[in-house]
């Protein structure tokens, strides 16, 4: 585990720099920070009723051309479900393309570290992955708005014989620097 989050902190710290070499007066990559509204539930064995929470953290926007955009993002989500809650570090790599003006397309993986939660963490892998899809729309300003449905592709249960895969749909908003 600890090995595959030291891949993801080299691969993302090398990203950056890269793009700082490239930032160089160009407008081809913007920092952001992004929070919202998140209800999951977990699908599989488990009969269960969904919860809500919040997420937050921050992302790149990569310009790859004028409708083409990739937006890695660091996020911190409350999941779970009722009764059964767990806190991921999320690492979702989207792909945006643009319709119109402001209004993109969102698809990509994510990655998810189990980062705390009740009892029922004890039960459950600590990595988690699965596909998101989305849409959102941008403002000149920077403020923009979000709505995405994630789901896990990964068996996170450690229990044998059991399996649980988490299911999320959020919406929120952000600002892009």
């Amino acid at each position: 585990m600890k090995k595959v989050i030291f891949t993801m902190a080299a691969v993302f710290a090398l990203t950056f720099a890269n793009a700082q070499d490239k930032k160089g007066g160009s407008s081809d990559m913007k920092f952001g920070v992004k929070a919202g509204y998140i209800n999951s539930n977990f699908t599989g064995d488990y009969d269960t009723d969904a919860t809500s929470g919040f997420y937050v953290g921050g992302l790149v926007d990569f310009s790859i051309s004028e409708k083409f955009h990739v937006q890695p993002e660091l996020l911190y989500s409350m999941e779970g479900a009722k009764d059964a809650a767990l806190n991921f570090v999320r690492i979702p790599v989207m792909a945006k393309y643009y319709v119109m003006e402001g209004l993109n397309l969102q698809a990509g993986p994510q990655f998810g570290f189990v980062a705390g939660g009740d009892d029922i963490k004890d039960n459950v892998k600590s990595l988690d992955y699965g596909l998101g899809i989305g849409a959102g729309y941008e403002l000149e300003s920077g403020l923009f708005f979000d709505a995405r449905y994630n789901l896990g592709l990964a068996n996170i249960s450690d229990i044998d014989g059991v399996d649980a895969n988490t299911t999320s749909f959020q919406v929120g908003l952000g600002y892009r620097f």
